[in-house]
């Protein structure tokens, strides 16, 4: 099963629609609020080079952005 995190903020709409979908498909993840949690936006940033949210990250891979078929495709491989 992949580790996977979600990098957000509660008032992020593109957030929230990454969180919807993962959960729609049953996508087990950890939500990491970084509007509170400094230290992990810190850590998002310097895994990324981008500051930007949502980002997602699958066994150590970053993805910027709510994007489906990156995400999927993904998932695919840590199976």
């Amino acid at each position: 099963m992949a580790k996977i995190r979600v990098y957000s903020t509660p008032t992020c709409p593109w957030c929230m629609k990454l969180k919807a979908w993962l959960k729609s498909k049953g996508i087990e993840f950890e939500n990491i609020d970084v509007s509170e949690d400094q230290e992990a936006a810190q850590a998002m940033i310097k895994k990324s080079g981008q500051m930007g949210v949502p980002q997602i990250e699958i066994n150590g891979k970053m993805i910027v952005g709510f994007n489906p078929e990156a995400i999927e495709a993904e998932l695919k491989k840590s199976r």
